[in-house]
């Protein structure tokens, strides 16, 4: 693993991820990637700076390349042969991966080699797949992480839509959180969302018609 530190043209620190694992990054755009994928129930794990690859330069010199992560996904019901792949990651703005492709092209194909023969994949990942549609509902949702409402009124909620399968926002808010209480039902619907009580269809914007339902991903 290289060293991370401070650098003038970008942040750096590590990345509490789940409140567990403190993953290092060296760009505001790494960890708004961990953000995103900290919300996803499928992601497992993920290991900064997992393996060195050597490869050959377009001046003939030989390197290492160090991509940025791994992530390794859950399993869950899958059968088998739809079991996901792990991904090597490397994060990277867009402005910067389009002035330096050519130079950059070698380690990136060796990457990509080293992944199949481990039975991985290899992925890019830019501001176009990470500060999208999820990132910007993500950070809608974290203001309700550290509220707290009564756990009756929580299990209510949860056993409800896992009764029907999955209901709309204004269907679990008719529900449960009538007349004065429609505020603070606001705010414990989305904070269930946010705590991962809930899901949904998170590439989606949020509004009074997303459906949720209880995970399958614990």
């Amino acid at each position: 693993m290289r060293r991370i530190g401070t650098t003038r043209r970008s942040i750096s620190g590590r990345y509490a991820f789940r409140g567990e694992t403190a993953i290092p990054f060296e760009s505001a755009l790494e960890r708004d990637f961990l953000i995103r994928k900290e919300f996803c129930l499928a992601v497992l794990d993920i290991i900064p700076q997992p393996v060195q690859i050597p490869f050959v330069a377009s001046n003939g010199q030989t390197y290492t390349y160090t991509p940025d992560f791994l992530v390794y996904y859950r399993l869950g019901n899958m059968v088998y042969g739809e079991y996901p792949k792990p991904i090597l990651i490397e994060v990277k703005p867009h402005a910067e991966w389009k002035k330096h492709w050519r130079e950059w092209l070698p380690k990136w194909k060796a990457a990509y080699r080293y992944a199949k023969e481990q039975g991985w994949e290899f992925h890019i990942h830019d501001e176009s797949r990470i500060r999208d549609q999820v990132l910007t509902n993500i950070r809608f949702l974290d203001r309700y992480k550290r509220t707290e409402f009564p756990v009756e009124e929580t299990r209510s909620v949860i056993e409800n839509v896992q009764q029907m399968g999955s209901a709309p926002f204004h269907y679990i808010l008719a529900r449960h959180f009538m007349g004065i209480y429609k505020a603070e039902g606001i705010a414990h619907i989305w904070y269930l969302l946010a705590i991962r009580k809930l899901d949904c269809d998170i590439t989606r914007p949020l509004n009074d018609f997303t459906e949720l339902w209880v995970p399958t991903y614990e």
